[in-house]
């Protein structure tokens, strides 16, 4: 079992480099096939402007649009001459707000979606979280969301951020071939409840169905002491020293999230390390 079709979505003329490089990667390590989507956009929105917008600005957009996809597509192309994966590169022309028909029905098709991190100093913005939200939910495929250049293929030592959620279950199942293949596999819960179902051993039962696909499962529990689950998280990652976390993703509402804040939000804007999502 494993990653067969991996794919990346990129937006606007220059891709980033050091995500094309990732899931490049990612495809050699799992023999796979990395399909590359380069969106050119079209900010023209005809539903907003219908009544103001001349042929000529609707045109414009649309050549801009279709500029950025070529531009793109040429750029990933030349990144990935060397790739020992096979690859295929497209370009595709959509509108701002067809951002999650497009992306989505083409991540469905994937095993694994490869990203940038949307938020925080190198996220790139509002394209790339509607990209990264369409592929979960849309797509409902898994993301790995990768925070910068790899210094080493994520999968060694991973933390499981587990809450007995079914977005919790949907990323471990997603994160199989790499639990299997872990050296560690460390469930962290964090601030478990006293009433729990299983509060005399949290974790008992995911520890059980891992380990029986030969996965090396601990179990921490750990005390709330930071203001946001995201910065529990991560601390815990570092201090096991962990080069990929996996977690559900949205468990609230994305408008509750972006409004209140939520895990999610919080580790796409503050993530160091490989993040693998799913919901």
């Amino acid at each position: 079992m494993g990653y067969k079709s991996i794919l990346t979505v990129t937006t606007g003329a220059t891709p980033d480099a050091a995500v094309l490089a990732a899931a490049a990667a990612v495809a050699e390590h799992q023999k796979a096939h990395l399909d590359v989507l380069c969106l050119g956009l079209d900010r023209v929105q005809v539903g907003y402007y219908f009544d103001t917008a001349s042929p000529a600005m609707l045109e414009k957009g649309l050549a801009e649009a279709r500029a950025e996809a070529q531009a793109a597509k040429a750029a990933a192309e030349r990144h990935l001459a060397d790739s020992a994966a096979p690859f295929a590169v497209r370009g595709a022309v959509v509108q701002i707000g067809a951002i999650p028909e497009a992306v989505g029905g083409v991540a469905r098709f994937a095993d694994l979606v490869v990203q940038g991190k949307p938020y925080g100093a190198a996220g790139s913005g509002d394209d790339s979280a509607a990209v990264l939200e369409a592929a979960l939910f849309e797509g409902r495929a898994p993301v790995l969301v990768v925070p910068g250049a790899l210094a080493a293929l994520p999968g060694r030592r991973i933390v499981v951020a587990w809450n007995r959620s079914a977005e919790a279950m949907a990323a471990v199942r997603a994160a199989l071939p790499l639990l299997c293949a872990a050296d560690m596999v460390d469930l962290a819960i964090v601030d478990p409840p006293a009433h729990d179902a299983d509060e005399s051993d949290p974790g008992a039962e995911l520890s059980t169905m891992l380990s029986r696909h030969g996965a090396s499962v601990e179990v921490s529990l750990l005390p709330r002491t930071m203001p946001r689950v995201a910065d529990t998280l991560l601390r815990h990652a570092r201090d096991r020293e962990a080069d990929l976390l996996v977690m559900g993703a949205y468990g609230h509402s994305r408008l509750r999230e972006t409004l209140f804040g939520g895990a999610t939000r919080d580790m796409l804007a503050e993530a160091t390390l490989p993040v693998l999502m799913a919901r």
